[in-house]
């Protein structure tokens, strides 16, 4: 039995292992988790339930960049 899983995000399939945080996963791909706002499976997911969230198989999340600026 594989300990990997898919998940989409910002419609790209990624990889990752069962039981990965999305801070982990953000991290992962890249992201500076406190510069972002997630979508998780169509709702954003307050900052406060990052940690205790893990990615599931099939998620969908929408990553977006705070950009700052004038």
């Amino acid at each position: 039995m594989s300990n990997e899983i898919t998940v989409q995000v910002n419609g790209e399939t990624h990889s990752c292992s069962f039981q990965t945080s999305l801070p982990d996963l953000l991290q992962r791909l890249g992201f500076n988790p406190r510069l972002v706002a997630v979508e998780y499976n169509g709702e954003i997911l307050h900052r406060q339930f990052w940690p205790q969230t893990k990615v599931q198989p099939g998620d969908r999340l929408e990553v977006v960049t705070i950009v700052g600026g004038g």
